[in-house]
């Protein structure tokens, strides 16, 4: 599987953006959670654990594999444009 299909598949189990849940708003799959939340939250210094107290229909689980995702994205998107 090529590095871009495994992204989108990766994106595809962890973020849904569907015009008929928020607006087409990126969100946590089978929630109403934006993913743009937990990064404000991280952005104001709050925590993890804060961040999961205040959307309980959000696991730890999911929140770790978006940043992991979300730090791989950003890592190969250096590295393209690095050279």
């Amino acid at each position: 599987m090529k590095f871009d299909e495994q992204k989108n598949a990766t994106l595809d189990g962890l973020i849904t953006c569907d015009a008929e849940i928020m607006s087409g708003t990126p969100v946590f799959k089978n929630t109403r959670v934006p993913i743009k939340n937990l990064i404000d939250y991280l952005e104001t210094g709050e925590t993890l654990d804060a961040f999961l107290d205040d959307f309980p229909s959000v696991n730890r689980d999911q929140v770790v594999k978006v940043l992991e995702l979300a730090k791989e994205m950003l890592l190969t998107h250096a590295y393209a444009n690095s050279h």
